[in-house]
């Protein structure tokens, strides 16, 4: 039989990844990276960067990037909070998950935005570890009922708690970095578990254009000495933050994550890292950021592809929508974006469930984006051929007219070869009238209810349990917060 094509899609010519690699390499040399960490300027400068006159400025040499590239691996393993199922992260593999860090949450009963507080996260963190094509689990909200210090360290703590999948993380505090290790040591059992299984991915954001704050530069260096792959998140804004053409802003977005590749490698040698990113179109009539804007799209395809070339696993905000609310445009961008990331093998994909600029969560979107997500990983199985012959055996058999229906071969494979989502209406009009005329928000906001109830909460053992929680309560109390909005 003829194996499958995964269908994929390039879009630079391998000319172009090689001068765009070439001119960030150049940049990095001449121009230099801002950082501010103390320890990464002294990893960097021990091992034969410049340092320049202002003390923060570091212009590397080629050599040494090439150097740190060899270094990181090409493929990483996840593990899930049992430490049993591992993920592969790298090559075409691609794993989608909930656009993290969200500020706002649209209520479903108003349909209005709100702050999102700790029953939304926990119902988001529960809802997302049953969709059943959202590999990893997000610290998707940041709560507005706990005090904002340890608003990242909570975020982590209600994910160890409510979900068995990989988290997608990241620090809001260079302080916090230490208690969200205890909590997922505490879950591993061992610091030594932790780095042979890694459960989270911390993500670290450059500050565009060219600069490692001291928080990101220091978050990729913990992460890198306890074993947590680093996400590098070059952010760069066309025309506001980085170049207007497409081309420039992908020479500043490689230039912005070798530096941070770097300080990983540096900090501790092989150390995995993911090539990632949330640039953005910068819309000049609005000053707005549009992640569902087709250019915003390419650059991340563009990124994802020169990442493969230097040869790292691949992360990219996309799947996600600029809507306000579940409305047309939200289905468009994020079916653009989610499809069009499964055709470029990006690895990591973070967005499902987003509206607005990166700013806000939506149960309801949540769930409408899982079947977008299965969709699109349905495309990228490719056609597979599954008998020989392929359909001349049911003439030979059954004549000019044979029964496909009562045939056991479509009993066998009609669920292989056509996948069906419960929340896309494909009735007919009359029992779509019948069953009360709903649109799909409407229907995605009873099936989030009825899951919700009708699933227990995936918990920890007690022991891990009770470990987590008072880990949590203790850092909590160190700001002024005497119990957590919740109990487990």
């Amino acid at each position: 039989m003829i194996p499958p094509v995964r269908p994929k899609v390039n879009i630079l010519s391998q000319e172009l990844v090689h001068k765009i690699i070439d001119e960030a390499l150049i940049l990095l040399e001449r121009i230099g990276v801002f950082v501010e960490n103390e320890e990464a300027r002294t990893l960097l400068a021990e091992a034969g960067a410049k340092i320049g006159q202002n003390g923060q400025r570091v212009y590397l040499p080629p050599d040494l990037v090439k150097s740190c590239l060899e270094k990181a691996p090409r493929t990483i393993h996840l593990y899930d909070r049992e430490g049993k199922r591992a993920f592969l992260v790298g090559g075409d593999e691609v794993h989608f998950n909930p656009g993290s860090a969200a500020i706002n949450f649209l209520d479903a009963e108003t349909q209005s935005l709100r702050p999102p507080v700790t029953e939304d996260l926990i119902k988001l963190t529960r809802l997302t570890e049953l969709l059943p094509h959202l590999d990893f689990q997000s610290t998707s909200l940041v709560p507005s009922d706990v005090p904002q210090e340890i608003a990242d360290s909570y975020r982590l703590y209600v994910a160890l708690l409510f979900s068995s999948k990989p988290v997608v993380t990241g620090t809001f505090r260079r302080e916090s970095f230490k208690i969200m290790k205890d909590m997922l040591v505490a879950v591993r059992g061992s610091e030594a578990e932790l780095k042979a299984k890694p459960l989270a991915i911390f993500d670290a954001c450059p500050s565009p254009p060219l600069k490692w704050s001291d928080l990101t530069a220091q978050s990729l260096i913990d992460a890198a000495r306890c074993g947590q792959p680093s996400e590098l998140i070059s952010m760069g804004l066309t025309g506001a933050t980085s170049p207007i053409t497409i081309t420039g802003t992908l020479v500043q977005h490689v230039a912005e994550n070798l530096a941070g590749l770097v300080i990983v490698e540096l900090a501790e040698p092989g150390a995995p890292v993911i090539f990632g990113g949330s640039p953005s179109s910068f819309d000049l009539r609005y000053g707005t950021t549009p992640m569902g804007a087709i250019e915003t799209m390419m650059i991340d395809m563009a990124a994802a592809q020169i990442g493969k070339e230097l040869g790292l696993p691949t992360h990219a905000y996309m799947g996600l929508s600029d809507a306000k609310i579940i409305d047309y445009q939200a289905g468009l961008e994020t079916s653009n974006g989610a499809l069009l990331a499964a055709l470029a093998g990006i690895n990591v994909v973070s967005g499902p469930g987003m509206l607005a600029f990166e700013s806000t969560q939506s149960l309801e979107k949540l769930l409408i984006d899982d079947a977008i997500c299965g969709q699109a990983l349905r495309l990228i199985e490719g056609i597979v051929q599954r008998d020989e012959p392929m359909a001349l055996f049911f003439f030979e058999q059954q004549g000019e007219w044979p029964n496909f229906l009562a045939h056991p071969h479509t009993r066998k494979w009609h669920r292989q070869e056509h996948r069906y989502f419960p929340i896309l209406d494909r009735n007919t009009y009359e029992a779509w009238v019948a069953a009360g005329r709903k649109d799909i928000a409407q229907r995605a906001k009873e099936e989030v209810r009825r899951l919700l109830a009708s699933c227990s909460p995936s918990l920890p053992p007690l022991d891990i349990l009770k470990e987590l929680t008072s880990l949590m309560n203790r850092e909590a109390s160190l700001f002024g917060l005497e119990s957590l909005p919740f109990s487990a």
